[in-house]
């Protein structure tokens, strides 16, 4: 039986998108591996059809961290059967080269998002350039790869001449029909990282009829906690940390409006395709979304979000209090989602995902 082994830095308990990936590569016939990073705050692994490994590391955070990771990495790859090795994002990319260049295995990247163009790169100087020139290496030594929108295949096509697959990070199709909260509330579920734009939707949030709930972690936690305590809107905001993915599927749909908002730092945030965008359309929650171009198009044919154009702390608040306000548009909008989820979901990207596989490793 063929063998793949993926590889990411994060903890597996809360990637969904590893998790579906994994699974189909296992209802496909593969013999799976998903390899990440154990963290202080890891809680026990949850059996999948998949095989897990989680690596421990002296260093939490910072260069120190990526380097005992990446060796850490090196050794277990080296040690590791596989047929094919995947990198997710360029933090794995390079024990992944190194140890398919040593046992000839095949090597594949999956570009999550373009790397070197998150706002906590790009806006440190000599952090972009040691990134930018570890991507100028390996990337274009990965014949094989995909990632989750046309923008960022056509920018890597244009950088370094590959031609990757795309497969878009949609959810697994759920027909649920479940009753919004009383009172109503507004959820955040992802990464609480640096260009989110929390340092204007805390604040905002003086000025919404309603309380929100942040369902995630990441490297900007600390600071928004401090921002809820300095604008004194603890009342209002919640943060709840990582939310074990199982039970985020049943909170999410009871929530009555969604944010995805990014700032316009970065190509990686202009032009981001997120996870929780199409997570909140398959709940059936109505969202108040950055109008960038991937958002847009997609909003475009479907009209299941409510665009903003800038992230300003007024526009945050206004469009969070017309949408909960104003039931006809809120209506139809939940009646646009609970159409666009019958094409946006993982079966109808799954099979891309097979077909790339079965080209790489035949």
């Amino acid at each position: 039986m063929t063998r793949i082994v993926l590889t990411v830095t994060n903890d597996l308990t809360y990637d969904q998108r590893m998790q579906r990936i994994c699974t189909s590569l296992v209802t496909a016939g593969y013999r799976v591996r998903l390899v990440g990073r154990n963290l202080s705050s890891s809680i026990p692994l949850i059996q999948k059809p998949y095989k897990q490994k989680r690596l421990g590391c002296w260093f939490t955070k910072g260069k120190g961290m990526y380097i005992e990771f990446n060796l850490r990495l090196f050794f277990y790859l080296l040690f590791t059967s596989a047929d094919a090795i995947c990198a997710i994002d360029l933090d794995t990319i390079m024990p992944v080269f190194f140890v398919s260049c040593i046992k000839g295995s095949r090597r594949v990247y999956d570009a999550h998002e373009l790397f070197t163009e998150q706002k906590e790169i790009v806006t440190r100087p000599s952090i972009h350039k040691l990134w930018l020139s570890i991507e100028k290496f390996a990337v274009p030594k990965f014949k094989y790869g995909y990632t989750v929108n046309g923008f960022i295949a056509n920018e890597l096509k244009t950088r370094y001449g590959v031609a990757y697959k795309v497969i878009k990070n949609l959810p697994v199709l759920s027909k649920n029909e479940v009753a919004k909260s009383q009172p109503p509330f507004i959820i955040y579920q992802g990464a609480v990282n640096e260009g989110r734009s929390f340092e204007t939707l805390i604040p905002a949030m003086k000025n919404v009829n309603a309380r929100l709930m942040i369902c995630g972690n990441g490297n900007f936690f600390d600071q928004a906690k401090a921002l809820i305590k300095k604008y004194k809107v603890g009342d209002k905001v919640q943060m709840n940390g990582y939310v074990p993915p199982d039970e985020l599927k049943k909170i999410t749909p009871t929530a009555t409006v969604a944010i995805t908002l990014f700032e316009n730092t970065g190509l990686n945030q202009y032009q981001s395709l997120a996870n929780r965008f199409f997570d909140y359309v398959m709940a059936g929650v109505p969202q108040v979304c950055v109008g960038y171009p991937e958002y847009e198009a997609i909003n475009d044919q479907y009209g299941i979000a409510y665009l903003i154009y800038n992230t300003n702390e007024d526009t945050i608040s206004t469009a969070l209090n017309n949408l909960l306000s104003d039931r006809v548009l809120y209506e139809n909008l939940v009646n646009n989602c609970m159409k666009a989820r019958e094409k946006l979901h993982w079966g109808n990207e799954e099979s891309t995902l097979i077909e790339f596989y079965k080209k790489v490793i035949r």
